[in-house]
């Protein structure tokens, strides 16, 4: 088994924001600030607070900034990552843990539940159906010395078991979501390309069927996150010859409307990466998304 990986720390003068932004002016605002903790990938729930990562640990505040983010209490949960997502009915938060296992954690605080099983695999998660009823993460077979080669999307039942592959093909996928409707999981992937690194976002059908490109450019892109109302997709754009999705560079957010990937527009560049924008973070009512930026003073 991989050995766990250390938890994310901070740069000698570097700041971890929790910022807003409006979708319809454009202003952003800082609703939280850290020069100790690395905050990463928030989450919006329906009563308007966020859910983000820290330390190993998961943190609640609200949405518009007005107390301070407060660590929830999930004894015997081991050290969480980026990877976390809410259940549709708001009572549960799903998280991959430094185990390389997902589980099932009340949002309110309490005890955790295991999902996955000890399979050998890595597992990370990254979206819920719209009906509760299925978890789509990324499972990663440790083999050989480029293991994350295999990476491929699958999905299992929310509750665990009935695991199924959606993707087969060769080159790794990442990022996976599904649009509200239910009807495709968008993710990203490098199988578009034999250049390494060079991820673009697609979409296919949860039994791997209908496979498409999305995007068609020079510039590495991952996460794609659709808003509730299902009209516009945010998604996280690294600079030409990036490889993986790491942290501390200079990186766009870009807004596409989901019928017509043609025409993005950045909506805001920032100095990030890994952490920013890693799992779904619109408002409910799909009015503004949240996500972290890591100046350095």
């Amino acid at each position: 088994m991989i050995e766990s990986p250390p938890l994310p720390q901070l740069l000698p003068g570097q700041r971890s924001r929790i910022r807003v932004w409006d979708r319809a002016t454009g202003a952003i605002r800082t609703v939280a600030e850290s020069t100790e903790l690395l905050f990463e990938a928030p989450n919006w729930t329906a009563d308007d607070r966020l859910v983000v990562n820290a330390g190993g640990r998961l943190w609640t505040l609200p949405a518009d900034g007005t107390a301070e983010p407060v660590a929830i209490h999930t004894p015997g949960l081991p050290p969480v990552n980026n990877d976390h997502v809410l259940a549709p009915a708001g009572d549960v938060i799903y998280a991959s843990a430094n185990d390389w296992h997902i589980w099932s954690v009340p949002i309110g605080g309490g005890s955790p539940t295991r999902l996955t099983e000890e399979d050998g695999a890595l597992h990370f998660l990254h979206g819920v159906r719209p009906d509760g009823g299925r978890l789509a993460y990324v499972r990663l077979d440790p083999a050989g010395d480029n293991w994350w080669a295999s990476a491929k999307i699958h999905t299992m039942a929310s509750a665990g078991g009935d695991d199924h592959a959606v993707t087969h093909h060769p080159g790794p996928a990442d990022g996976s979501e599904w649009t509200p409707d239910g009807e495709w999981l968008l993710f990203n992937t490098e199988q578009f390309s034999t250049l390494p690194g060079h991820a673009q976002l697609a979409r296919i059908r949860e039994d791997g069927s209908d496979l498409e490109q999305l995007t068609f450019d020079e510039r590495v892109n991952w996460f794609p996150h659709v808003d509730p109302t299902g009209e516009v997709v945010v998604y996280l754009s690294f600079p030409p010859g990036t490889t993986g999705h790491p942290g501390n560079l200079t990186v766009e957010l870009r807004l596409v409307t989901l019928g017509d990937w043609t025409e993005p527009t950045t909506v805001v560049e920032l100095f990030g990466g890994q952490g920013t924008i890693n799992v779904p973070s619109w408002a409910p009512d799909g009015s503004a998304f949240a996500f972290v930026d890591y100046p350095v003073d």
